[in-house]
């Protein structure tokens, strides 16, 4: 694509991103004058319209050039009395392209002729399938972030737009997302929920493949789109410049905006003031840690479902010796129930407390290198299997069962996980322990396996 054009385009996209005022005013008429060492020489019709482009607009304008032009460009506007005359065109390009089609008898609606670039789906995060409305047990601390989720969920843009929830780690806020995510779709509504790392990741790739347009046609039009741990959009000048886009296009439409992060918006401090008024636009609610009474619920709760039996005594012990959130819970509780029946130990309150007392005893001397080396050895192979990119069927497997071992024996993070298993994502990584740990609940065979690792892993 040659500059003239890529201003072209670059030009028609400005056209729909900035409102038509804006437009009307300060870029309508301009023209590429030259390219001079890289730099777009772009020519303006009057000094103010040349200030308001170079110190308000560049930002935006240099992204739709770059865009079209598939790299990084500088921009410098100079006013110039004889700019060209804009090209005149008598139709829009829809009409143009029905004339240029021969007549049918039985002409089809407009829209079905009307081809548009097609595109894979972005890949957006995997609903958990047991992050719903029923499963979240809403005691007295957290009622009303609660009832406030079901009203959002039941009119998304009713009452509260946006709807911002935050806490610390582990305590419930994505299930609230995902619950939400989970009853809109259920209802038909188009959905979209994903980590703000995800959204960060779609926009340097539609940037990279210039699919801009797409991609923002994909996230503006949706009914509701929630955004998880969106602090980490703080420092990234891109994103944020697409999301406040994202953002008022939505609101705009009255369509549902639901946020969670691990801060008060307030104090979102590298946050670009104008996200920051938006989202403290809106309903902010903070998730509390559950009290005990709501712990021993909920490993009630958790033990219903999985058809086991656990002393009253059992529960209010590893209910409060869990105080740190509910995923340290869970992590005791699947460690309680996985060992009493991987050993064939009856689960009394000695068992128990055996259990979480090792639990909580640290595990630093257990290194990921080492659950890679006992698991590869386990399955004939060797650790570089299990970086490598090699999916064969046994290779695969493998790779599963250590990144779940590594994430129930060690204390390493999703990312440090995938990054030790050769830079991969951490949502494969989860999606890898939620692999595991479903077959562990139905087969047999992998239980053998697993008991067999963590014992060699874990023994002194």
């Amino acid at each position: 694509m040659n500059p003239q054009e890529t201003w072209k385009s670059a030009y028609h996209q400005l056209e729909l991103q900035l409102d038509r005022p804006t437009f009307e005013t300060w870029l309508k008429g301009a023209a590429l004058l030259s390219v001079e060492n890289g730099v777009f020489v772009v020519g303006v019709g009057n000094s103010y319209a040349r200030d308001m482009l170079q110190l308000r607009l560049y930002r935006t304008i240099r992204r739709a050039v770059s865009d079209a032009a598939g790299e990084s460009v500088e921009l410098r506007f100079e006013v110039c009395q004889n700019l060209p005359e804009p090209e005149v065109e008598d139709d829009m390009p829809l009409f143009r392209l029905l004339a240029q089609q021969e007549p049918t008898e039985s002409a089809e609606p407009l829209h079905k002729q009307i081809v548009r670039p097609q595109r894979p789906e972005l890949p957006e995060s995997e609903l958990n399938p047991r992050y719903t409305f029923d499963r979240f047990i809403a005691a007295s601390e957290n009622e009303m972030i609660f009832a406030a989720a079901l009203a959002v969920a039941e009119r998304p843009a009713g009452s509260y737009n946006p709807f911002f929830v935050y806490g610390g780690v582990g305590l419930g806020k994505t299930h609230l997302l995902q619950a939400i995510a989970h009853a809109c779709k259920a209802r038909g509504l188009r959905v979209i929920y994903i980590p703000s790392e995800a959204f960060t990741n779609d926009l340097v790739d539609s940037i990279r493949n210039r699919t801009t347009a797409m991609f923002r046609e994909r996230y503006r039009s949706v009914d509701v789109l929630l955004v998880d741990d969106v602090q980490f959009i703080s420092g990234k000048e891109s994103t944020q410049e697409e999301f406040f886009h994202t953002f008022n296009s939505l609101y705009t439409f009255n369509k549902q905006i639901v946020l969670a992060s691990d801060r008060h918006p307030r104090e979102l401090v590298t946050l670009e003031a104008r996200l920051r008024s938006r989202f403290e636009g809106g309903l902010v609610m903070d998730v509390q840690p559950p009290t005990v009474e709501t712990r021993i619920a909920i490993l009630n709760a958790w033990a219903r479902e999985k058809g086991i039996v656990l002393t009253r005594a059992v529960t209010e012990m590893v209910a409060t010796r869990a105080k740190a959130n509910v995923r340290e819970l869970e992590g005791m509780f699947n460690q309680v129930v996985a060992t009493a029946q991987y050993t064939g130990q009856t689960l009394n309150m000695d068992t128990a407390l055996e259990i979480v007392d090792g639990y909580h005893r640290p595990r630093h001397h257990i290194t990921l290198a080492h659950v890679l080396e006992i698991t590869a050895r386990h399955f004939g192979l060797r650790s570089e299997d299990l970086v490598g990119p090699k999916r064969t069927g046994v290779i695969n497997n493998a790779r599963q069962v250590a990144m779940y071992l590594a994430r129930d024996v060690t204390n390493a993070s999703l990312p440090q996980i995938g990054d030790a298993f050769g830079g991969r994502t951490h949502s494969t990584v989860l999606h890898s322990c939620n692999k595991i740990a479903a077959d562990l609940a139905v087969n047999p065979a992998m239980q053998t396996i697993v008991k067999d690792i963590r014992a060699r892993l874990i023994k002194p």
